[in-house]
């Protein structure tokens, strides 16, 4: 008898993923064809401006009238700012070529809504991969581009090469990391624990913050010598980077210690706990401020094992995203103007 009902059960299962391999298959179809739908509304509408009047004001009155049109005949979701939008997708997005080639059909409406709003071609690119890659939601890609996720990425990458893993392949470490999840005061001078636990009670969004790869091994973990006990804040594995990732918390300015502390902590985990086939440890310092000058003139500066990062408690503002864009254009004419020194050298 029970085994009567155990291969019931497991029919009941196998019914059930037919089913929703079936409903996943069929959302998928739907949201690419309306995806191409909203793209063809915006070129027809588009196209139809560029035969008209030239004027503004001819474009607005088209949109309000198609829109009272379509609403008589098609019910709700053809609003004027719908409209405005479909128009903004085709002109962001010229061709259905370049739709398909950044994924933008494997994501919903409402990531794309999101991206096309950004000027810049490389970040449209860089959160259309990711977050079809990564399978963000729609709420976190909003919070990400609102935390300047891309940006920060970039602010830590250096002028003559980018700031890779190991394998000098892919970005990794950004500057600040945004905590604004945390709930926390800005200021929590001498107060680690406090930090180290509430990152703790919010993991996962942790993790996201992180980036890819990355997967939770412990907290305040042991590493011993013959003769002391040292304790890691927090240790992280990146089965992507392939190498562990040890993070050291400090709630004050970046110090001299602090810096020699995590190059040693590296090393001792290198040499302890570093399994056959990984990568070298990497460490990062995560600290409420950082003076320029000793990171530049401290082992950071040419380390590929050592990187430390601020972090902030609020979500950046636009004054604070501008400094970040201005910084990586800053950094990306010191690149030019290097390799083209050491061109004529």
């Amino acid at each position: 008898m029970s085994s009567d009902l155990t291969n019931e059960q497991r029919f009941f299962a196998d019914v059930a993923q037919i089913l929703q391999a079936g409903r996943s298959q069929a959302y998928r179809a739907i949201n690419t064809e309306m995806v191409h739908t909203y793209w063809h509304l915006g070129q027809r509408i588009v196209e139809e401006e560029q035969q008209g009047q030239t004027r503004a004001e001819y474009g607005q009155a088209l949109i309000r009238k198609l829109s009272r049109y379509l609403g008589e005949h098609f019910g709700q979701g053809f609003s004027v700012a719908n409209l405005k939008n479909f128009r903004q997708f085709y002109l962001t997005f010229p061709s259905l070529e370049e739709i398909a080639t950044h994924c933008v059909a494997h994501l919903a409406w409402s990531h794309i809504r999101l991206i096309m709003r950004l000027e810049s071609t490389a970040e449209r690119n860089y959160y259309l991969q990711e977050a079809s890659s990564q399978n963000w939601s729609a709420r976190l890609l909003e919070r990400n581009i609102k935390s300047g996720y891309y940006r920060r990425v970039l602010a830590h990458q250096s002028p003559a090469d980018e700031l890779t893993s190991p394998d000098r392949s892919t970005p990794f470490i950004k500057d600040p990391y945004v905590l604004e999840f945390l709930d926390l005061p800005e200021d929590l001078n001498g107060k680690e624990s406090l930090l180290e636990q509430s990152l703790m009670n919010h993991l996962q969004k942790f993790l996201l913050e992180l980036g890819k790869g990355f997967s939770f091994v412990a907290r305040q973990m042991r590493i011993s010598t013959e003769t002391s006990h040292f304790y890691v804040d927090m240790v992280f594995y990146n089965y992507l980077l392939k190498c562990f990732v040890v993070i050291d918390l400090k709630t004050e300015k970046l110090t001299h210690q602090d810096i020699g502390q995590m190059d040693m902590y590296v090393r001792m985990f290198d040499d302890l706990k570093r399994g056959e086939g990984d990568n070298p440890t990497l460490g990062i310092i995560l600290c409420a401020d950082k003076d320029e000058t000793l990171v530049h003139y401290s082992v950071l500066r040419e380390s590929q094992q050592l990187f430390a990062s601020k972090y902030q408690m609020l979500l950046p503002t636009e004054t604070e995203l501008a400094a970040m864009l201005a910084h990586e254009s800053t950094k990306q004419m010191e690149s030019i103007e290097n390799k083209s020194i050491g061109g004529e050298a």
